[in-house]
């Protein structure tokens, strides 16, 4: 907590000598808001988080086009706090307004358009929603199949996501599946002691058991 304390005084003492040098629809500021916005989010102070990324977004809609990507990262930040506090349907708003942005502004298969697609599946996964959420993980985990390296670290995501969701439905053979794939990458690219790789043991002991 004490580094957190320490960032926050840095951020608000440099967002003070910024209020005072610059226009107050300067990008700048904006950004200066979010690093305040992200400290918050990081103390697990969401309202404070949502506080400050929504006076970024204000400075944003009116200083930049609105298919910018600083636009997307703000609309990104927004949806995964109401995501952690719960409020699925704002949480999906403002994460298909950045994926439209993306959509727009970024290649087919570029990793920042498969993370999107993760962000509105884990929602749909959260909302208990199996079948739309898989629809959303399967989208983002063909962009991430295409442009990474095959035991990159955001795949063994996908297919832990892929796995948990196909759990939910109760199809527990593919999920077991999707879950052995996740295990397999993390096993090769993580320390034996890392706590993804309990994690993804546990999620297949969880599936065998139900099995």
């Amino acid at each position: 907590m004490g580094d957190y304390s320490k960032a926050l005084e840095f951020y608000k003492k440099s967002h003070k000598i910024r209020e005072k040098a610059l226009s107050p629809n300067d990008p700048d500021l904006a950004a200066s808001y979010n690093s305040i916005g992200q400290v918050y989010n990081n103390m697990g102070d969401y309202s404070k988080a949502l506080e400050f990324y929504v006076k970024a977004l204000k400075i944003y809609e009116k200083a930049l086009p609105s298919n910018h990507p600083h636009l997307a990262i703000s609309y990104n930040n927004i949806g995964g706090v109401y995501n952690t506090m719960g409020d699925y349907s704002k949480a999906l708003e403002f994460y298909e307004k950045a994926h439209k942005i993306y959509e727009k502004a970024l290649p087919p298969n570029h990793p920042n358009l498969a993370t999107s697609y993760g962000n509105i599946g884990l929602v749909y996964d959260n909302m208990g929603n199996y079948s739309k959420a898989l629809e959303f993980y399967e989208k983002s985990l063909k962009i991430r199949e295409k442009a990474l390296p095959s035991n990159h670290s955001d795949l063994a995501y996908s297919y832990n996501s892929i796995g948990m969701a196909y759990s939910g439905k109760g199809d527990y053979s593919k999920a077991l599946s999707f879950l052995e794939k996740a295990l397999a990458i993390r096993q090769k690219s993580l320390p034996s002691t890392h706590p993804l790789i309990k994690a993804t043991k546990d999620n297949i002991d969880h599936v065998k058991k139900k099995m």
